[in-house]
């Protein structure tokens, strides 16, 4: 007779095969949950910012249409971040003689872990400018590439380029802007869609960037801008937002509330662009552009900085009158987006706009003067020690600010004339 199967043998093979195949799934467990652990904890204790650029750019270079998302965002941890006006190293061929410790007078008040200047002109070495041969009111600013790398090692962490001279020359000019900032580790905001975003210790902080110009994110679409600011909210623990707002020059220190104009261009409401932002989501507001500073308010719990004026140049800004007087925002934002701490350092450029710290706090005297004529009972008020005091019961004040424009201009924004040397 035939001998029958071995099916006690296929058996025991069976259990082992089983009990392999179970020892490696649990293993396999075992691993995720570890890398689980060790990502939460980096991501907990982490002090050092990261950085990484996001864009929301549609078809054709305009800002995406989808409906706005309310934010999942869980509040995260306390960020620092320091603040500053418009910067530019000089202009190709005038440039600093020592350009890697051109702003070493300033370095010591720019250690927050997030760093922003407005990058007032190009990173580039292009020859092909938006001024005639013959101009002599169109001022065109550009700065070699490795100059992002003098802007890194001082602390600059996002550069904005939502302004009148990102397109100085042309969009190659633009490309390699983008190039020389990632290059060298910073984030850029600004352009057409663009938000960038820094995180810090697991805490995203987004930057949305506008300037009234189609070659940037545009502060005269508001229906745009609200669909942007958004889209941040819904992106990132915190939302700042910049504006590059406003008329320019030692007669466009005040916020007036009114549509402001320059060289007969448009340059948007300031105070009801700012309040709109803060309305639609973000934490805080900080703009530059008019080449002067201006005051700060506090608005329904939130912090604007209406103008920073110039931060850093060399024989391209005009220096004469107030137009000296600069300043480093210094402010930490809870969770929540709520101002906790805020300091305001005076600065005082030289006859070739290079900063330095100033002892006699011109700038912040010349802010709280500002600050009490425009908003009064809104009014954010820097102490003598430097220390932002804001006010104990915030509220929305009344205005009667005329509506901006909710349409962008469909020409071509002309050439601007600032008020640089010339």
């Amino acid at each position: 007779m035939p001998e029958p199967p071995p099916r006690h043998r296929h058996g025991r093979l069976v259990s082992r095969r089983t009990y392999l195949w179970r020892r490696v799934a649990v293993a396999v467990v075992a691993v995720v949950v570890l890398v689980a652990v060790v990502v939460g904890i980096s991501q907990l204790f982490g002090s050092s910012p990261t950085t990484s650029s996001s864009s929301t750019t549609g078809g054709g270079g305009a800002p995406a249409t989808t409906a706005p998302v309310t934010t999942t965002t869980k509040p995260g941890a306390p960020v620092t971040i320091s603040v500053v006006g418009d910067s530019d190293l000089g202009n190709t061929p005038t440039l600093p003689p020592n350009p890697s410790t051109y702003l070493q007078p300033v370095e010591s008040a720019l250690r927050a872990p997030v760093v922003f200047g407005n990058l007032e002109g190009t990173l580039t070495n292009a020859t092909a400018s938006k001024c005639g041969a013959s101009s002599t009111q169109c001022y065109a600013f550009r700065n070699p590439p490795a100059y992002a790398q003098i802007y890194r090692s001082a602390g600059f962490t996002v550069m904005n380029s939502a302004n009148n001279h990102s397109h100085d020359f042309g969009t190659q000019g633009v490309a390699d802007t983008t190039a020389a900032l990632q290059a060298a580790g910073i984030v850029q905001a600004g352009l057409p869609g663009q938000i960038g975003v820094v995180t810090v210790g697991g805490t995203k902080v987004a930057f949305v960037d506008f300037a009234p110009y189609a070659t940037s994110n545009n502060l005269l679409d508001l229906a745009a801008a609200t669909t942007l600011v958004q889209q941040a909210r819904a992106e990132a623990n915190l939302v700042v937002v910049y504006m590059h707002a406003g008329a320019e020059g030692t007669a466009a220190e005040h916020v007036t509330g009114q549509e402001e104009s320059y060289v007969g261009e448009d340059r948007g409401n300031p105070k009801v662009f700012a309040h709109t932002a803060i309305d639609d989501g973000a934490d805080l507001v900080i703009a530059s552009g008019p080449h002067v500073l201006r005051g700060m308010e506090y608005y329904n719990g939130h912090l604007i900085a209406y103008s920073l004026g110039n931060f850093v140049g060399f024989q391209n800004f005009a220096t004469s009158g107030s137009l000296d007087l600069s300043g480093i925002l210094t402010v930490t934002l809870n969770g929540s987006g709520t101002v906790t701490t805020g300091h305001f350092t005076s600065l005082a450029l030289s006859s070739v706009g290079q900063p330095a710290i100033d002892p006699s706090d011109a700038s912040a005297s010349l802010v709280n003067q500002l600050s009490n004529q425009d908003f009064g009972a809104t009014a954010a008020t820097v102490q003598p020690n430097g220390q932002l005091t804001l006010p104990a019961a915030p509220t929305a004040p009344t205005t009667t600010a005329t509506p901006s424009k909710t349409t962008p201009k469909k020409s071509s924004p002309k050439a601007s004339t600032t008020t640089t040397k010339g």
